[in-house]
């Protein structure tokens, strides 16, 4: 990801002697790039850093804690699901075990 963006920035910094407005841009995309694309690789201290990567979807959890909880609440809302709709629960294992 890191070479994408460096690599961007080159383009626009070169398209930039013709127009100064992809200077702005190349330095608008290394700003974001250092402020919420790296957020992975920076270490991430106390309960700012678990709510923030709870969100994200298949990505690494920030800590075990933070795993923890999300695997926890998935397995409260499955068993959820597997009281409140049995026929449902019972043809979806069906499914799965063929």
């Amino acid at each position: 990801m890191g070479t994408i963006v460096m690599s961007g920035t080159v383009v626009l910094v070169i398209l930039g002697f013709g127009n100064h407005v992809y200077w702005l841009a190349a330095v608008a995309v290394l700003f974001l790039y250092l402020q919420y694309g790296r957020g992975s690789s920076a270490p991430s201290g106390g309960a700012g850093g678990r709510g923030a990567g709870s969100s994200s979807g298949g990505s690494m959890p920030a800590d075990y804690r933070s795993y923890r909880d999300r695997r926890d609440m998935q397995a409260k809302w499955e068993r959820r699901y597997r009281r409140e709709r049995p026929l449902e629960a019972r043809r979806q294992e069906r499914e799965k075990s063929k």
